[in-house]
């Protein structure tokens, strides 16, 4: 694993470290002449090492929807003719592929969830570490924030948000609390959130705050993670060219569930009626698992307590639909 530091929006310093780095890349790129996309370039750790692969002739597009990554995105681009950028979301990979006239790509790489920058900088209200503007957004430039939406959401809204994205059996107990309150005053701070959610949560487990079900529900459903995360699966595969690979790093349950069942699914090919004759082209699948579920070692972990919930899965498009053989 590498560390990198880049200045933030305050002009401080971040850490962040990309996690699994060398082994998702080394599954990403298996083309030095290839176009690949990185498409949660984050402060560019992933980036740097597939340029570092890259020949003279292979590409490499980076998508963030967070305005500072793509500063940082673009000094790269000021510095190797190589790589390029988008802002924007995954989800818009499709649009992003198609501004650089690129048909095909041999690989997409996705990092999913918060970056450490963003979890490290208060400004950005990710962490309840830390007190900071009740924010969230990756993209401050879009709407709505944190603190926007808990004052004029529904307490059922609320509730369903934090039950579903968070998988907190309490929700109900901490949407009532957030109405009661903003009737005195709204939300502001991230301080103010974790308290009261401490406040309402009866039962503490063990090793774990209070607020991290519920701040990582909000935070899911104001950038929309897991609605992007469905299209950016979706044109992602059908970018990827024969030989081509899909190397996706999740870091919670609900994240891993959805990107195993999409890349299980089409490994499967398509599931036929019994008793239905189909030739052996037919029914073999245009994709393939590449190896078992990763998870980082423990050196890893030591260096980024952050890493010990991350899994990796990797899905390689074996042919097109027209049958043409892809790379082994």
């Amino acid at each position: 694993m590498t560390s990198e530091r880049k200045r933030g929006t305050a002009g401080q310093k971040y850490s962040h470290r990309s996690v699994l780095l060398d082994s998702a890349v080394d599954y990403l790129v298996n083309d030095p002449d290839g176009l690949y996309v990185d498409g949660t370039f984050g402060r560019g750790g992933h980036s740097r090492l597939v340029l570092g692969k890259l020949g003279e002739n292979g590409r490499l597009l980076g998508i963030d929807k967070d305005p500072e990554a793509i500063r940082v995105a673009r000094e790269l681009a000021s510095e190797d003719a190589r790589f390029c950028c988008y802002h924007g979301s995954f989800a818009e990979l499709d649009a992003a592929i198609g501004e650089q006239g690129w048909e095909a790509v041999n690989g997409v790489l996705l990092d999913l969830g918060v970056s450490s920058p963003q979890l490290d900088d208060a400004a950005r209200g990710f962490s309840f570490m830390r007190d900071g503007p009740l924010d969230m957004r990756m993209n401050p430039e879009q709407e709505p924030s944190a603190a926007q939406w808990l004052a004029e959401a529904d307490e059922r809204e609320i509730a369903d948000v934090i039950y579903q994205y968070g998988e907190e059996r309490f929700s109900r107990r901490i949407a009532r609390r957030v109405v009661e309150r903003r009737q005195e005053a709204p939300l502001q701070t991230t301080r103010e959130l974790a308290e009261l959610v401490s406040q309402a949560v009866p039962k503490k487990e063990k090793n774990k705050h209070p607020a991290t079900r519920t701040f990582q529900a909000i935070r899911i459903f104001i950038n929309r993670e897991l609605e992007d995360l469905e299209v950016g699966l979706a044109s992602a595969v059908e970018r990827l060219a024969p030989g081509g690979r899909l190397v996706v790093i999740s870091f919670h349950s609900l994240e891993d569930r959805l990107v195993k069942r999409f890349m299980r699914d089409l490994a499967r090919g398509p599931r036929l009626p019994k008793g239905v004759p189909v030739t052996a082209a037919q029914e073999a699948s245009e994709f393939r698992l590449i190896g078992k579920a990763s998870k980082a070692n423990t050196e890893e972990v030591s260096d980024n307590v952050r890493a010990r919930s991350a899994v990796m899965r990797v899905l390689e498009r074996v042919h097109n639909k027209q049958g043409l053989q892809g790379s082994a």
